[in-house]
């Protein structure tokens, strides 16, 4: 049964999204996005920088996964507006007929991935809400072969679940559902972080309020899995390309970041 599909848009609320589009200095958001990005940098300026840091660690990871993992298909949990380069562009430089799909309910992610994935006939947006396992695997089963290992993106998208317990049984709905060999890439806000105690504060009562974990319960996320070196980290920590050549901020520590893989 296909997902329940794409929500209205409201544009007097920020935006999941859209504000991380603002946040990334891109121009695919509105008044209220930026009015909540102009909050955020008075509190907690690094938080573009960090926003890129994390988006340069889901690409290594990705990349690391298709080249050294082999892994030729990937399913973005949430995935938001397209990244600069996106993941398909990413995998199909290793794996050329490489499987991607990106699940997003947001109508604007929606129109502006599909205008951009029209000359990709193995790449999807599929407008599912990824609280619905059953429903989301049902259309990820269309374009995948959910047989073989999958590469399960999840960013910055359970910690939006404020139940822990629910958080779990809607990632497991998914895990378990994988074959053996698929992997998990997931980031989550962490409560030790003074920033992101800062941010949780600017998003409650908004459509991106959330919740802040421990270091303990994040790593209850992987349950079944087993988390590859370094660990849960944070993401300039994981892998880097090299030496740093920009200094770091506070926000460089709101999130945890971790692959774990199905054995």
């Amino acid at each position: 049964m296909p997902g329940p599909g794409p929500v209205p848009i409201d544009y007097s609320q920020p935006n999941q999204a859209r504000f991380h589009d603002a946040l990334l200095g891109g121009a695919d958001n509105y008044e209220a996005d930026r009015e909540l990005l102009r909050r955020v940098l008075e509190v907690v300026p690094g938080a573009p920088a960090a926003a890129k840091e994390l988006q340069l660690w889901m690409l290594r990871a990705v990349r690391f996964l298709a080249e050294r993992a082999g892994v030729a298909q990937f399913a973005d949990l949430g995935s938001g507006l397209p990244s600069a380069p996106p993941i398909h562009r990413v995998v199909q430089q290793f794996h050329p007929r490489a499987r991607v799909a990106y699940v997003d309910n947001d109508p604007l992610v929606l129109a502006h991935g599909r205008a951009r994935l029209v000359d990709y006939d193995s790449t999807h947006f599929l407008g599912c809400d990824f609280t619905d396992p059953a429903g989301t695997l049902a259309d990820l089963a269309v374009h995948l072969d959910l047989d073989q290992p999958v590469g399960l993106v999840a960013n910055a998208m359970l910690h939006h679940l404020e139940d822990l317990d629910q958080a779990k049984k809607v990632l497991h709905g998914y895990v378990d559902a994988l074959a053996p060999g698929s992997y998990l890439l997931l980031t989550h806000l962490h409560n030790e972080s003074p920033a992101a105690r800062e941010l949780l504060k600017l998003y409650e009562g908004t459509p991106l309020q959330a919740v802040a974990r421990s270091r303990e319960q994040i790593t209850e996320l992987f349950d079944g899995l087993r988390i590859l070196e370094p660990g849960l980290v944070h993401a300039h920590q994981w892998w880097p390309d090299g030496p740093r050549m920009r200094p770091l901020s506070d926000a460089h520590e709101t999130h945890l970041c971790g692959v774990a893989r199905k054995d």
